[in-house]
């Protein structure tokens, strides 16, 4: 062994699991890992323009690819800007690796420049925070939080690096690539929900979620079209299996549809596979509630923490995604009847999926997701973060086999154009689409600045209604006719996007839609459309109107 210096060992320790990008800002606090990048073309470093479109990228690519996303920022304000980033891969299960420099070791606990104490500022909102002290130790860290962050429930890993320490020049070996560990079902289990499954009456299912993949998605689908059980999506993870799937039956979250939700209500068995069944998917832990009585449910997850920790299982399976589907799609029960609820349940989301014109609207989203589906291939990665823009889009947009669908659990605003611009770093071949509203847009519309620099190719739909408009579609509701603090003056974002070399044009009625699409079509690199849309139409089901309207009966 020679000596190298603790920057030179973590970042061969990133090589040797596998670690092919990077998503960073720039820090002196830890040159010496940007110094030993200079010579590791195996790694792709993505220079972004702040550090919460870096722990953005960093979580989309964790989702997209299976493996932690890597960032690296700077110590205090670097690491504070991420924070939203960490946050976001707790509460989605997404692995995430979060590198953070550090003040050095012999200045600690003076409060030096940007001091924080990082293992307790992250601590909360981590699967695992804490300080790499010692340069020998770096392998050893670096093992533990690529196996923190991708075994049991995936989440976020943050390690601090003294800058001191990265300096330091040791003798050490490198660990070997951490494998992945899938825990395959017991059988007893499957075949207790075999059991279950012919006692049913109306069963459902409600997948997505921790350790979730293509081939959980492949093989789940199987399974529940050959015994016509339907399957809803857990909130924005409609990617989870193909909509084309005949038993598809559509999203819960914001704003699904009520058939779908009375079809979760009338359940006798509820089988969920990699959801929490969280606050959002159930609508206030209301559709189905933690002790769900007279219901009876099967819990499929791979965290045994996460089993009967808010809902009571009446039978829990710790397991693999995939292994799990995989053994339930091999599985053969002679006795067990086919239901014919999965193709009812399809049919019903076929019908709530298919947009109609409103009257009176200049420009209607509906028709104009509908152009998109009609343009766009199925596995089109659309990617948007929070505001109720995002729901003509889960409600209308009909998503492919996972990763097709990057979207925040959390509601986090801003995680879409970076999200996307990891897409289309991530998947050079496929289209790229951003849905963003205005105000959404403009947390992280810097990102347009990345997107240029590494020539990513992506549409940007940008739906401008000057407002924030889920607090206003709240602030309606609860204090009609009072509007405060959520009115928006907004530039011209069309102008904005040729500011960074991109193509752009701005939509204000319908018609004008789909001819802007096939142009933005025929363009690469940054395209942008302004939708410019009216905020009296506030969401895909209802208006400001009928909410005042509401608030006065």
């Amino acid at each position: 062994m020679t000596k190298r210096t603790g920057g030179r060992i973590l970042v061969d320790q990133l090589v040797t699991n596998g670690c092919d990008r990077i998503f960073t800002v720039p820090g002196e606090s830890f040159l010496a890992v940007l110094d030993a990048l200079h010579d590791t073309p195996e790694i792709d470093t993505v220079v972004c323009r702040q550090e919460g479109g870096v722990a953005y990228m960093a979580d989309a690519d964790g989702k997209m690819t299976g493996r932690p996303g890597i960032a690296f920022v700077t110590r205090g304000p670097g690491a504070t800007n991420a924070s939203g980033g960490v946050h976001v891969a707790f509460q989605d299960s997404t692995p995430m690796i979060l590198f953070i420099g550090d003040v050095a070791r012999g200045d600690r606990d003076r409060e030096g420049f940007q001091e924080i104490d990082f293992p307790a500022f992250f601590g909360p909102i981590a699967k695992w925070a804490a300080r790499i002290e010692d340069a020998a130790r770096i392998p050893e860290y670096v093992a533990r939080a690529y196996r923190v962050a991708t075994a049991g429930r995936p989440g976020p890993a943050v390690l601090a690096l003294p800058e001191d320490m990265l300096r330091d020049e040791v003798d050490v070996p490198d660990r070997p690539p951490v494998p992945a560990v899938a825990e395959a079902p017991d059988p007893g289990a499957i075949q207790a929900l075999f059991e279950l499954l012919k006692e049913a009456t109306n069963p459902v299912a409600i997948v997505g979620g921790a350790d979730w993949s293509p081939r959980a998605g492949h093989h789940f689908g199987n399974f529940a079209f050959r015994h016509g059980i339907p399957v809803a999506a857990a909130f924005r993870r409609q990617d989870s299996i193909a909509n084309d799937c005949g038993v598809y039956a559509g999203q819960l979250g914001y704003g699904p549809n009520p058939k779908l939700q009375q079809r979760i209500r009338d359940a006798d068995l509820i089988i969920a596979v990699g959801a929490r069944l969280g606050e959002s998917t159930t609508d206030g832990y209301t559709l189905i509630t933690p002790d769900h009585r007279g219901q009876t449910l099967v819990h499929v997850h791979p965290d045994p923490n996460e089993l009967g920790r808010v809902y009571h299982a009446d039978l829990p399976i710790c397991a693999d995604m995939g292994e799990f589907a995989e053994m339930v799609d091999d599985w053969r029960d002679p006795d067990l009847v086919r239901f014919s609820a999965g193709e009812e349940a399809h049919r019903e989301w076929l019908d709530w999926s298919t947009p109609s014109a409103r009257e009176g609207v200049a420009l209607d989203l509906g028709p104009c997701v509908a152009a998109m589906r009609e343009r766009l291939p199925a596995n089109t990665i659309v990617c948007n973060g929070a505001g109720n823009f995002s729901g003509w889009w889960h409600r209308y947009w009909r998503y492919g086999p996972q990763p097709t669908q990057l979207a925040p659990t959390s509601g986090t605003m801003g995680y879409g154009l970076p999200a996307a611009v990891a897409a289309a770093l991530r998947f050079k071949d496929r289209p790229v689409v951003c849905v963003a509203g205005d105000g959404d847009f403009l947390m992280n519309g810097q990102e347009l600045a990345t997107a240029a620099q590494y020539g990513a190719d992506l549409l940007v739909i940008l739906v401008d209604n000057a407002s924030y408009g889920t607090i206003r579609m709240h602030q309606e509701r609860e204090y009609p006719e009072r509007i405060s603090a959520t009115e928006l003056r907004n530039p011209d974002f069309a102008a904005l996007a040729r500011a960074f070399g991109g193509w752009a044009e701005t939509v204000d009625a319908t018609a004008d839609f789909a001819p802007a699409l096939d142009r933005a079509l025929e363009q690469k690199g940054i395209r942008l459309l302004h939708c410019k849309t009216d905020v009296e139409v506030i969401s895909n089901a209802t208006t400001i109107a009928k909410l005042r309207a509401a608030s006065r009966d």
